[in-house]
C-alpha cells in the first residue's frame, strides 16, 4: 500500500480521513486546512497526482521517485523540498542500515515520500496530534517532527557504532586477523552516517531563518533550535568516531608491522643458530678428513712406495694426521667456528 495514512487537519486537529487522493483534496478546499499525506514508494501516477494538486516541481518530484539523494534541503517559491538519510542500527549483523525520505512543505500541505521502513512517521503523527495546539501552527510543526524523529533514531545508531568501535579496541591486541576488514567496513558506516547527519546542521539552520516568502513561528524556531543543539552535539560524535577508527588503523598497522619484524627476528635467530650448527659439523668433517687423507694414500699398498720400506713410515704417517688435525682445530677455534 503507498498511501500509508491520509488526514486533513484544521487548528490542528484531524478532521477527516479521506479514502482517495481526490477525496482529500475535495476536503481540503471545503475547509481550508491542512492535508499530511504520507506515501510509501509511491507509484509515478500518484506521485503525479499530488504534484499536479499542489504544483510541485518537477525537478523535486523526479528525485522523490527516483531516490538516492544527499540530504538536502531546497526552496521553489513557497514550496520548501528537504531530503533526509534516516537510520537504524541491525544489532544481529552490528550494521547500520541508512533510508531516505523525501518532504515537500508548502502552506496548505505535508507530503512525505519513504523509501525505506525508517523513521517511523506514525509515531510522528500519533506524537502531533497529541500536541494541537502545536500542530495548529501548521506544515512547518509536522516538519519539526519529522526531524525530530529522524535525529532522535539517530542515536540508538550512535550507541551501536560506539560499542562496535570499542570492540575493535580490545581486539586490536589480540592479533585477530579480521579486524583490519573490520575497520574499513566500519569506517565506511561511519562516513557514510557522516554524510546523513552533517546536512543537518546547515538545513537547520536556515529553517531558522526562513525566507522572505515563509518565515517560521517563533515557537518553531525554539523548537528547531533544540533539534539543532541534538544535531551539533551528534555531528561531533560522529567527528570523534571517525578519528578513533583513524587510529585503529594506525594501531593496527603498526602492530602488524612489529609482529612482521618479531617474525623475521626469529627467522633471523633460527637462521643464525642453523649456521653455527653448519660451521660446527663443516669443521669437524675437515678435521677428520685430513688424517683420512694420508691413511687412503697410504693405505693404497702400491710397490713402489718409498715410505713401505722406511723405517720411520708409520709413525711419520700417524704424526702427520695429529699436525693436520691439530692445526685444523685450532684454525677453526681461532674463528670460533667449533
Amino acid at each position: 500500500m503507498t498511501i500509508i495514512d491520509n488526514a486533513v487537519y484544521v487548528d490542528g486537529r484531524r478532521t477527516e480521513d479521506p479514502g482517495s487522493l481526490d477525496e482529500t483534496y475535495f476536503v481540503l478546499r471545503q475547509r481550508e486546512g491542512m492535508a499530511w499525506i504520507g506515501l510509501y514508494r509511491p507509484d509515478p501516477e500518484e506521485l503525479q497526482s499530488v504534484a499536479e494538486e499542489f504544483d510541485l516541481n518537477p525537478l523535486a518530484v523526479e528525485d522523490a521517485l527516483s531516490g538516492h539523494q544527499r540530504a538536502k534541503l531546497e526552496h521553489y517559491g513557497e514550496c520548501v523540498f528537504l531530503v533526509l538519510r534516516p537510520a537504524r542500527y541491525l544489532d544481529d549483523v552490528e550494521k547500520v542500515d541508512f533510508g531516505e525520505i523525501h518532504v515537500f512543505v508548502g502552506q496548505e500541505y505535508v507530503v512525505t515520500v519513504r523509501h525505506a521502513e525508517s523513521p517511523d512517521l506514525a509515531k510522528v503523527r500519533r506524537r502531533m496530534e497529541g500536541m494541537p495546539e502545536f500542530l495548529a501552527l501548521g506544515p512547518d510543526a509536522v516538519l519539526y517532527g519529522i526531524l525530530d524523529q529522524v535525529v532522535d533514531e539517530y542515536e540508538p545508531v550512535a550507541a551501536g557504532l560506539e560499542n562496535d568501535i570499542d570492540e575493535i579496541e580490545d581486539d586490536l591486541f589480540g592479533a585477530d586477523p579480521d579486524v583490519s576488514r573490520r575497520i574499513y567496513e566500519l569506517s565506511r558506516q561511519v562516513i557514510t552516517f557522516q554524510r546523513a547527519t552533517s546536512p543537518l546542521a546547515g538545513i537547520l539552520q536556515e529553517l531558522m531563518a526562513g525566507t522572505p516568502e515563509r518565515v517560521p513561528d517563533p515557537e518553531l524556531q525554539d523548537h528547531f533550535r533544540d533539534v539543532l543543539d541534538h544535531v551539533l552535539r551528534l555531528n561531533e560524535r560522529v567527528a570523534s568516531f571517525r578519528a578513533l577508527l583513524q587510529n585503529a588503523l594506525a594501531v593496527n598497522a603498526a602492530l602488524v608491522a612489529q609482529r612482521q619484524n618479531d617474525e623475521m627476528r626469529l627467522l633471523t635467530e633460527s637462521s643464525y643458530a642453523q649456521n653455527e650448527q653448519v660451521k660446527r659439523i663443516s669443521s669437524w668433517a675437515a678435521i677428520l678428513f685430513a688424517p683420512t687423507l694420508v691413511a687412503s694414500i697410504y693405505g693404497m699398498n702400491f710397490r713402489d712406495m718409498p715410505e713401505l720400506n722406511w723405517l720411520f713410515g708409520y709413525p711419520f704417517a700417524l704424526g702427520l694426521m695429529f699436525v693436520m688435525g691439530s692445526a685444523l682445530y685450532l684454525t677453526f677455534k681461532h674463528n670460533k667456528w667449533i
